[in-house]
């Protein structure tokens, strides 16, 4: 019963702990296994087509149908016990059958699953396993003929798990029938939960091997993509310090390396993310079942170090390199910038020099012009009091040239003292 005290999620996010128990099964017995993905944005899928594909498996076994919310559902499809669950990007739906067919791994098995309903499925296949779990002879050296009859010796895989209570086999390849076949054999006394818990890590193990391996296909894309632009980029920064290039077309340049790898980045950066963490838990299986040899045979573990590790490797020197180029650009960016402030630099301070010339100019402009203004204020205001003064020269007998003689170094000196007045006042207002 949920208390006013509690946040609103906490019921839900326990029952989240107990959604998927792993299935209870007894030796011996068949599963099968789907997980399907969309090929494009599985994680911002419609999950209701999901459900809806459920409810058709359902209603041709006349099982019930499943809730349209459901995460994960249950159910009894004739003589299988489905099992369906809906994940980050992609669904798995395992059907478990008690007894063996006449013919080990019979392709007949997987019919539980119908080719046409698989074929207009939302998702496409990742991963298809059949698993075949039987008792352990009292010579676990018995299993070898099997083993041998079965798997491809090159990459068979053969290890006792869970302190030896089962041997554990499979060689990681496709069958012609299109299923990846592995092989439990079980004491007799191991408990139905046990034998529960290796089937599922194994169906783990295989399911989230193939969605990491999805960022393989990646790296190699965005590796062509990176050596197309790293001759482009290398060119960029090389030519930087060519001062014949302007720095327009250069950072021009520039823009389109970088628009083309953040664009990279943005498109694959999802899918390395859950690459890195779908590895973890591929890994994180493989130590949950507490391996040790059998008989001289591969260890998952070394196959996974031989045959898988390679391939995370390759997914995430492609992700180190695309940051790398990342940082590249940005620093060229940096240059480039550096490179534009110093030309602004110079020009800023050609610009002031050519204004200091001009302020020169100007200033001995202004000085001709005050020359000029004084002796043409000066030639008028000389010609004025010479009309004004001419009766009273007239009257005392002196000449008009000695009158216009005498009075010019009177009006310039005037003139000059006046125009320098005014000039000092406009200087002091500033």
């Amino acid at each position: 019963m949920k208390d006013a005290a509690d946040h609103p999620l906490r019921y839900e996010l326990v029952n989240e702990l107990h959604a998927r128990p792993s299935p209870r099964l007894e030796a011996p017995c068949t599963g099968v296994f789907l997980a399907m993905k969309e090929p494009m944005d599985a994680a911002n899928r419609d999950r209701v087509r999901d459900v809806q594909h459920l409810a058709q498996l359902c209603a041709r076994h006349g099982a019930p149908r499943p809730d349209p919310q459901a995460g994960h559902y249950k159910a009894t499809l004739g003589r299988h016990k489905l099992r369906w669950e809906s994940h980050t990007e992609f669904v798995t739906y395992a059907a478990f059958s008690r007894g063996l067919p006449p013919r080990p791994f019979d392709p007949s098995i997987g019919e539980v699953f119908p080719a046409d309903w698989q074929t207009t499925a939302p998702g496409k296949r990742v991963a298809a396993v059949m698993i075949h779990v039987d008792i352990l002879p009292d010579d676990p050296r018995d299993v070898l003929p099997r083993l041998e009859e079965w798997f491809a010796a090159d990459s068979l895989a053969s290890v006792w798990v869970l302190d030896q209570s089962a041997v554990v086999a499979g060689d990681f390849r496709i069958d012609p029938a299109g299923w990846m076949r592995f092989a439990i054999f079980v004491r007799p006394d191991t408990a139905s939960g046990r034998i529960g818990r290796i089937v599922q890590r194994l169906l783990d193990l295989e399911t989230y091997r193939a969605m990491s391996m999805l960022g393989l296909g990646r790296a190699r894309d965005l590796t062509q993509q990176m050596n197309a632009l790293d001759p482009l980029l290398n060119d960029i920064v090389q030519g930087m310090t060519d001062d014949a290039r302007p720095a327009e077309a250069v950072l021009q340049d520039l823009l389109s390396v970088s628009a083309r790898l953040e664009s990279a980045a943005t498109t694959h950066s999802f899918r390395f993310g859950a690459t890195t963490a779908y590895e973890a838990i591929v890994m994180d299986r493989v130590a949950s079942l507490r391996e040790t040899r059998f008989m001289g045979g591969q260890m998952l573990t070394e196959f996974m170090q031989r045959r898988y590790q390679p391939a995370m490797r390759t997914a995430k020197s492609a992700e180190r390199r695309l940051t790398a180029m990342l940082d590249r650009c940005e620093r060229a960016g940096e240059l480039l910038r550096t490179r534009v402030d110093v030309w602004r630099g110079a020009q800023n301070q050609e610009i002031m020099e050519r204004m200091d010339r001009r302020a020169d100019l100007q200033l001995r402009l202004q000085h001709t012009v005050e020359g000029l203004s004084v002796v043409a204020i000066s030639y008028y205001a000389v010609g004025l009091l010479g009309y004004a003064l001419y009766p009273l020269a007239h009257a005392l007998h002196v000449d008009k040239a000695v009158l216009i003689a005498g009075l010019t170094p009177v009006v310039v000196g005037g003139v000059w003292l006046a125009m320098r007045r005014i000039k000092a006042r406009l200087h002091a207002g500033h």
